[in-house]
């Protein structure tokens, strides 16, 4: 999973990928001190993970990871090319899902680029620019596969009417929603790496007393996006205490997080939204050599499961061995599950569910 993080100048953007991946960029106060994109990688935090270790005395634990992509805060007509706005833009073009910082909180010391605080004001900046890069690139491949569309095939024709239909929806002010769209059309808009196609989820970055209860801000906020983009995701995130957290030991984190009244950090709920957004699941093998979480879209079936560890699993699939987290921890470990009966044979319609640990069968 690739995260990409946008936002206006001084909204605590830089701040919290520092935070999130214990990275340290600058976090200045004043626009486009982040010039190139900044990219952290991090573990995705999994007690059940940690057990199966425990339970298998592995050798090694992978955890499955997320890629952050930082770029330069954005300003009124980056779309445009203002502040190298596209320049910056191309860098998350290929991302998973989009965070969008928001600032929501009041501080004399940390100018704001519009000169006064209004975040509905800032989401709609930011999306719009979105879509304004988002129209100049439609706009080249439209030209671009105008020709080929009166002469060519019928892929040609319905490549240049999707383009044209996704033009249309943007020029309207309006994201692009994949899920109105046909499967032939879906797949044509994915591929172009379009911004405005993307699931975007919005963190509302209050000060450290805010955490918890939002705040006026917030609650406006929070109003605009169900009215707007009902698909998104919001949740509140303190970078000050983000970037207090990203200090601690893990034991230390948990003891700071219950002082603060919190059950789970920033990039927990990151991750949560990141994972509810894109349908995404994990599944374990587990060994002695290696215990390793994976992530697949929700509704993957065994074989394709298989083919992310490997394309030879997926080509030379057999079966699979699948039992729940649950039982297996229940268990004690596989020899007890199959005697139990946990384990189960699953042939290649099996649908993957979250926090299945397989052991796949495969010959080539």
């Amino acid at each position: 999973m690739k995260i990409g993080i946008i936002g206006l100048p001084n909204v605590g953007k830089s701040t919290l990928f520092n935070a999130l991946t214990n990275a340290q960029v600058p976090a200045e106060n004043y626009p486009f001190c982040t010039i190139d994109p900044n990219v952290g990688v991090v573990e995705v935090p999994d007690e059940r993970l940690d057990t199966l270790s425990r339970m298998y005395d592995t050798l090694k634990e992978t955890h499955a990871v997320v890629e952050f992509v930082d770029i330069a805060g954005l300003v009124k007509n980056a779309g445009k090319g203002e502040g190298l706005g596209n320049q910056f833009l191309s860098h998350i073009r290929n991302v998973s899902a989009i965070l969008e910082v928001v600032r929501c909180f009041d501080d004399d010391n940390i100018t704001h680029v519009d000169g006064s605080l209004d975040p509905v004001r800032d989401v709609e900046t930011i999306n719009y620019e979105l879509i304004f890069s988002d129209l100049e690139i439609l706009e080249k491949r439209i030209k671009g596969s105008e020709k080929a569309s009166k002469h060519g095939s019928a892929d040609d024709k319905l490549l240049y009417n999707t383009l044209v239909k996704a033009r249309e929806i943007l020029e309207t002010g309006h994201f692009i929603d994949l899920d109105e769209m046909s499967d032939e059309e879906s797949a044509i808009l994915r591929s172009q790496d379009l911004l405005t196609t993307k699931r975007i989820m919005y963190a509302a970055n209050v000060s450290e007393d805010d955490q918890l209860t939002g705040n006026a801000y917030t609650e406006k906020l929070k109003k605009y996006l169900e009215e707007n983009y009902p698909k998104s995701k919001m949740f509140n995130i303190s970078a000050e205490i983000e970037s207090e957290l990203s200090q601690l030991e893990p034991e230390e984190k948990q003891m700071f997080l219950e002082d603060m009244g919190m059950t789970e950090g920033g990039m927990q709920k990151v991750i949560r939204a990141g994972y509810e957004m894109l349908d995404m699941i994990v599944y374990f093998t587990a060994g002695k050599k290696e215990c390793r979480a994976w992530q697949i879209k929700k509704g993957t079936k065994a074989p394709q499961a298989a083919g992310i560890i490997h394309s030879d699993f997926e080509r030379g699939f057999i079966r699979a061995e699948v039992t729940k987290y649950d039982k297996l921890v229940e268990a004690g470990d596989d020899v007890k599950a199959k005697e139990l009966g946990y384990t189960r044979v699953e042939g290649k319609d099996y649908v993957i569910e979250d926090g299945d640990v397989v052991y796949f069968r495969f010959n080539v």
